[in-house]
C-alpha cells in the first residue's frame, strides 16, 4: 500500500470514497449524503484545498487505486484530522490505522505539537476509532451538513494545555489555548467559564486579543475590533 499527496486527479476518486464512506457509517438520506460530498470535495472545493497551504490531503493506495483518504489541517501549533475515509469493501484492512499514522507523521513534522482527531457523534465506529488510538474526548461542536447541523465529537491527544484566566466584567473566564479555530485574519481560541472545560462562554479573538460574545448578521463569529470572521461550520454558536 502506498500513502501519498492528492493531486487534482484524485478528485473523482476522493469523492467517491467518501460517498461510499459516508453512506456505511451515517444514518443519513442519500440526497443529504451526496449534497455534504459536492460541499466538501466539489471541483471547485476539492482545487480549494489543494491549494491551501495548511490543508493535507492524503491518499492511501492499493494495487494503484485509491482505497482511503484523510483531511487534515495545522491550526498554530495544533493538527486536526477532520476526516479519515475509508472505501467501505477495504474497511478491517488495517488502512484506516496506516493512513491516522502517515497523517499523524506529516503533522507533526510540519510543526503539530498536538493531535486533534474530529467526527460526528452519530458515527459510534469513527468514535471508537479516536477512544481506541488513546485519544480523550474534550467537547463538542457543530458541522454544517446539507443546512443541516450536526454534533461533531472532539477528541485530543493529550490535555496538556493549560487555561489562560482572564477577567472580564468581575468574572474570571478561561481561555484555551490548545482549542483552536482558524479565522480569516488569525486564531480564534475557545473560552470557557470553568478549568475544567465544561461550559463553554464565547471565543477570543487571537488577532487583536479580543473576547467574542456575538455573532454577525449573516451568522458568522465576528471581531468587532479588527474584522477576523470565522465561517459557522465547526463552531457551536447555541451558547453565545
Amino acid at each position: 500500500m502506498e500513502i501519498r499527496e492528492a493531486t487534482t486527479e484524485d478528485g473523482p476518486a476522493v469523492r467517491s470514497i467518501a460517498l461510499r464512506s459516508m453512506e456505511a457509517s451515517y444514518s443519513l438520506s442519500p440526497s443529504t449524503i451526496e449534497s455534504a460530498i459536492m460541499q466538501w470535495y466539489g471541483v471547485d472545493r476539492f482545487a480549494d484545498l489543494l491549494g491551501d497551504d495548511e490543508v493535507l490531503l492524503l491518499v492511501a493506495e492499493r494495487d494503484g487505486k485509491p482505497v482511503a483518504f484523510s483531511e487534515s489541517a495545522l491550526i498554530e501549533d495544533r493538527g486536526d484530522i477532520r476526516w479519515i475515509h475509508v472505501a467501505a469493501m477495504h474497511r478491517g484492512e488495517g488502512i484506516g490505522q496506516a493512513l491516522y499514522e502517515a497523517t499523524r507523521e506529516r503533522l507533526n513534522d510540519a510543526g503539530a505539537e498536538t493531535i486533534r482527531g474530529l467526527v460526528l457523534a452519530m458515527n459510534s465506529g469513527g468514535n471508537r476509532f479516536w477512544e481506541q488510538r488513546g485519544l480523550e474526548k474534550v467537547g463538542e461542536g457543530t458541522v454544517e451538513v446539507d443546512g443541516t447541523a450536526f454534533v461533531e465529537n472532539i477528541y485530543v491527544d493529550e490535555d496538556s494545555v493549560e487555561l489562560k484566566p482572564v477577567v472580564v466584567d468581575d468574572r474570571e473566564l478561561y481561555i484555551d489555548h490548545g482549542d483552536i479555530d482558524r479565522g480569516s485574519e488569525g486564531p480564534f481560541y475557545t473560552v470557557y467559564t470553568d478549568e475544567n472545560r465544561e461550559n463553554r462562554y464565547s471565543y477570543y479573538c487571537g488577532n487583536c486579543d479580543t473576547l467574542i460574545t456575538s455573532m454577525d448578521t449573516m451568522g458568522r463569529l465576528s471581531c468587532e475590533e479588527c474584522g477576523n470572521q470565522l465561517k459557522p461550520t465547526r463552531w457551536d454558536a447555541a451558547y453565545m
